[in-house]
């Protein structure tokens, strides 16, 4: 993938979210469930740093594949200031190829990989990071995207 994809989430107002019509320069990070303590440190450290992604002009959106009605509670319990979109039918993470196989505690299931993407104001994949690592990773994210 060397572009933003022409996919289609469900925004918190219930109606598609084409991500082609998206502000750009835009993050989208990938995450697996709402309100598990690594997605919620995720989402409140892409929201402790809003204000900076939106001085530097770039629009950042979290997905996974939790409903319209998760995202608003998961937003309002832990005052995320950062926009969420849904997944339901997996187009947007199949386009993004971070469905798959994961494997925890000896088990193996379907999910969602961590991951981010930065694409340039022309909509170009400027960076992508993969298996993500929470601690320091929407700074790092930041800067990328402030050498834009």
């Amino acid at each position: 993938m060397n572009e933003l994809p022409d996919v289609a989430a469900t925004g918190v107002d219930d109606q598609p979210l084409r991500l082609t019509d998206l502000p750009r320069p835009l993050v989208i990070y990938f995450y697996p469930k709402d309100d598990t303590p690594g997605c919620t440190r995720e989402a409140q450290d892409f929201s402790a740093l809003s204000k900076d992604f939106a001085s530097a002009g770039v629009h950042v959106l979290g997905i996974s594949r939790d409903t319209v009605a998760k995202h608003a509670k998961f937003t309002a319990k832990h005052d995320l200031r950062v926009a969420l979109a849904s997944d339901l039918d997996g187009q947007v993470t199949e386009a993004f190829g971070v469905w798959g196989e994961k494997q925890m505690y000896g088990r193996t299931y379907m999910g969602i990989e961590r991951a981010t993407f930065l694409f340039d104001r022309d909509g170009k994949l400027a960076r992508a990071w993969r298996k993500v690592k929470v601690p320091g990773h929407a700074a790092e994210v930041l800067a990328a995207a402030r050498q834009l």
